[in-house]
């Protein structure tokens, strides 16, 4: 079941989207503003230009709580991307926290100090890809023997599993 926020008519492609794809969808519709659109723009370089979403109002956040509050023991949750500006940043933390002691296994794929501070919280899974995870070390990782050797760090960070994509 998909979970988080959306808005406009970007919003309502998402939903039906994910409904063609099979997924079911709880999302919690925002009344202003549109679910973002991001653009990756691939060159020599790679250049990203990511819209702003709406802004989520503190009553739309105690429904997304009470939403997670609902997930039951054995179930996952992913907790993947940025965000949003208008939300507390440690908002990954804070669903952590609520889903501790609750037998859920937790899939963070966030990147910098976002998927840094969730480690404390001993997420079952996450998954950085090389790249990101050279930045979490301020390294340039070269071989695959660095690649697993940072994976090993970031499981003695608090990952009980990490999967590292290439790119």
């Amino acid at each position: 079941t998909c979970l988080g926020f959306v808005a406009g008519f970007t919003g309502e492609t998402i939903i039906n989207d994910l409904n063609k794809c099979g997924c079911s969808c709880d999302f919690i519709k925002l009344e202003n503003g549109f679910s973002r659109i991001n653009v990756k723009i691939k060159s020599e370089k790679e250049s990203d230009i990511n819209g702003h979403g709406p802004e989520i109002p503190v009553s739309s956040l105690q429904e997304l709580f009470k939403k997670i509050e609902m997930i039951k023991p054995n179930d996952m949750l992913v907790l993947a991307g940025n965000i949003p500006n208008t939300l507390p940043k440690n908002m990954y933390e804070i669903i952590l926290e609520k889903t501790r002691d609750r037998n859920i296994k937790v899939i963070v794929d966030a990147t910098g100090e976002l998927l840094l501070n969730a480690l404390k919280h001993k997420p079952f899974l996450i998954k950085p890809n090389d790249s990101e995870l050279g930045e979490l070390f301020n390294v340039k990782i070269k071989t695959k023997e660095e690649i697993l050797m940072y994976g090993k760090k970031l499981q003695e960070l608090g990952a009980e599993n990490v999967m590292i994509s290439m790119g």
